[in-house]
C-alpha cells in the first residue's frame, strides 16, 4: 500500500513539473528561418514554436563557434572558464564540471541527450545518450552508443535522430519528467539535404544580401578573413559539381539508392557550373545560388524534423506538459560581406535563434526584445526545473522576462561581452573580445591584425562602417572601454581585460 501511495506520489509530481525538450541544431541561422523574417521560405516548424509561445529578437553567443557554444550550453559559462575554447586543439570538455543536466538529474528529471554532441569527452551525467561521433555524417551516419559502441543506421541523420528520440520518450521512466536535448547535425557545412528536399528551391533567385560585395573598408580582420563564397568555398564538396562527386567521402557513404538520386540531381548541377565557370562574375552569383539553395534546402529537412517532435508531443498528450525550446549553437552568414561559417562579433554570427514555447506560462505570440546570452540557458532550465543555481553560472535565468514581472525589464543587462579565439585555421579570423550595448558594438582585434571598429547598429545595421577613428565617438569609445574591461573582470577573463589597455 505504502509503495503504492509513493508511486502515486511520484507520477503526480512527474504531471505536475514541466517536462523540457531542447532541439540544438547547429549554424542555423535567424535569417533562415521566417518567423525571423526570411521572406522566401518557410519554417512551420520553428515558426509554430514562436507561434504557440515567444520569440526572442535578442539572442546572442559568448563564442560563436560549434563546440564551445555546446559547452556554454551545458554549463552556463564563458569558454575560459567552462575550459573549451575552440575547435581544435583546445577541444576537450572536462564533464566533471558542473552541467545542467546533473542539476536537473538531482532535481528527479530523467536526463538525456540525443544526436550531435561534438564535444572530445562522452556526455556525463546523463541518464541516456546516444551520440554522432565528432560532426557525423548526413547519411548513413554513425553513433556512439552507451556501451561505446559506434554503429552505423540507415537513412538520414536528422530523421534518425528525431526517430532516437521518440523512442527514448516512449520508453522512459513515465514517473519522472523529463529533460531532453535533441541534437541535429543540420544545418552544418557541407549542407545535405534529405532525398525528398533536393531541388525544392530550384525555382526561387535568391536575394543577394546588400553587402554581399563587401570590400572591407577600415576593417583589417575583415579584410584577412578566408571564408569568402568567393574564394574558399569549394566547387566539389560544398557545391558539388563537378559531377558526379564520387571523390567525397560523403558520397562513398550513400546506397545505390541515395547515389543515384544524388547523381541524377548533381550531374544537372554539373551542366549548370560547365556553362558559366569561366564568366567570373556569373560564377560568383550561381556560387550564392548554389549555397542558398542546400543550405536552405537542409534547413528544410530539418524544419520538418521540428514539426515531427511537435506533432509527437501533441499524439502522446506531452504537448501541455512539455516546455519546447528550439535554438541553435550560435548564427551564421547567408551571404552576408560575402561569407558563410560565423566566427565573427558581427551580428548574423552573434545572434542565434531562440524560441520557447511555455504552456500556462508563456503567452502565444509573445515576442521578448531584451538581450539574452547562451550562459543563460543553463540556470534558465534549472529554474524551470525547480532545480538549484551553483555558484559558478555565470547567466541568469530569463523566466523574470517571459512572466513579465515588473522589475525584470529595468534590471535586465544592457550589455555583453563576447570573446573569439580560434586562429588561423580554419577560416583565419583573428581573435577577439567586444562589447554589444543595444545600439553599439566595440570589437577589439588581436595580432594579427590589431584594431579596433566601433559600429552604431541603429544606424549601420549591417556594420559597414567602422566609426572607431570619429573624433566625435571619443567619449563614447572611453566608456565603452570602460565597459568592457569592467565586463571581462566580472567574468572573470583577466586576460581579455589586459586586451582593452593594448593598442
Amino acid at each position: 500500500m505504502i509503495g503504492l501511495l509513493l508511486l502515486v506520489t511520484h507520477t503526480s509530481q512527474a504531471q505536475t513539473r514541466k517536462n523540457i525538450l531542447v532541439i540544438f541544431s547547429d549554424d542555423h541561422t535567424r535569417q533562415a528561418i521566417s518567423a525571423y523574417g526570411q521572406k522566401q521560405i518557410t519554417t512551420p516548424g520553428i515558426d509554430r514554436i514562436a507561434r504557440e509561445g515567444a520569440l526572442f529578437t535578442n539572442a546572442l553567443v559568448t563564442n560563436s563557434i560549434c563546440a564551445p557554444s555546446r559547452a556554454t550550453f551545458l554549463t552556463g559559462k564563458y569558454s575560459h572558464q567552462n575550459g573549451l575554447y575552440d575547435n581544435g586543439p583546445r577541444r576537450f570538455f572536462d564533464g566533471q564540471q558542473q552541467q545542467v543536466q546533473k542539476g536537473l538529474s538531482d532535481a528527479g528529471y530523467q536526463t538525456a541527450w540525443i544526436g550531435k554532441w561534438h564535444l572530445e569527452s562522452l556526455p556525463q551525467g546523463f541518464d541516456y545518450w546516444q551520440i554522432l561521433p565528432g560532426q557525423g555524417h548526413y547519411y548513413n551516419p554513425a553513433f556512439i552508443n552507451m556501451q561505446n559502441d559506434t554503429l552505423t543506421y540507415p537513412g538520414y541523420a536528422t530523421d534518425i535522430t528525431t526517430d532516437f528520440s521518440t523512442r527514448w520518450l516512449d520508453q522512459r521512466d513515465t514517473t519522472k519528467p523529463f529533460f531532453l536535448v535533441i541534437g541535429q547535425k543540420a544545418t552544418h557545412r557541407e549542407w545535405l539535404p534529405d532525398l525528398p528536399d533536393l531541388g525544392v528551391y530550384d525555382s526561387i533567385d535568391f536575394e543577394m544580401p546588400a553587402n554581399f560585395y563587401d570590400r572591407y573598408e577600415d576593417r583589417l580582420a575583415a579584410a584577412d578573413q578566408d571564408m569568402t563564397i568567393d574564394k574558399t568555398m569549394r566547387i566539389g564538396w560544398d557545391l558539388k559539381a563537378p559531377a558526379p562527386y564520387a571523390s567525397a567521402a560523403v558520397y562513398r557513404r550513400l546506397n545505390p539508392t541515395q547515389k543515384a538520386a544524388f547523381k541524377g540531381y548533381y550531374d544537372g548541377i554539373t551542366r549548370e557550373y560547365e556553362r558559366i565557370k569561366d564568366d567570373s562574375a556569373a560564377l560568383l552569383r550561381w556560387k550564392f545560388q548554389r549555397y542558398m539553395k542546400d543550405y536552405l534546402s537542409t534547413a528544410r529537412s530539418l524544419d520538418r524534423n521540428v514539426g515531427r517532435v511537435l506533432d509527437y508531443l501533441d499524439s502522446t498528450g506531452l504537448a501541455e506538459n512539455t516546455v519546447v525550446i528550439y535554438t541553435s549553437d550560435q548564427g551564421f552568414y547567408l551571404g552576408e560581406h560575402g561569407w558563410f561559417d560565423k566566427r565573427f562579433m558581427y551580428e548574423e554570427s552573434l545572434s542565434t535563434p531562440f524560441v520557447m514555447r511555455y504552456p500556462g506560462v508563456i503567452k502565444p505570440g509573445t515576442v521578448v526584445d531584451e538581450m539574452i546570452v547562451n550562459i543563460d540557458f543553463n540556470p534558465t532550465l534549472r529554474e524551470i526545473a525547480g532545480a538549484p543555481i551553483p555558484g559558478d553560472v555565470q547567466g541568469k535565468s530569463i523566466l523574470p522576462l517571459i512572466q513579465k514581472a515588473k522589475s525584470a525589464k529595468t534590471n535586465w543587462r544592457k550589455s555583453m561581452y563576447y570573446r573569439y579565439y580560434e586562429y588561423p585555421e580554419p577560416h583565419r579570423v583573428a581573435p577577439h573580445i567586444g562589447i554589444r550595448t543595444n545600439r553599439y558594438k566595440l570589437i577589439r582585434f588581436a595580432a594579427p591584425v590589431v584594431s579596433w571598429e566601433l559600429y552604431d547598429l541603429k544606424k549601420d545595421p549591417t556594420e559597414m562602417k567602422n566609426i572607431y577613428k570619429d573624433p566625435k565617438q571619443a567619449s563614447r569609445i572611453a566608456q565603452l572601454k570602460k565597459e568592457l574591461k569592467q565586463l571581462a573582470l566580472d567574468y572573470g577573463d583577466t586576460d581579455g581585460a589586459a586586451m582593452v589597455e593594448m593598442e
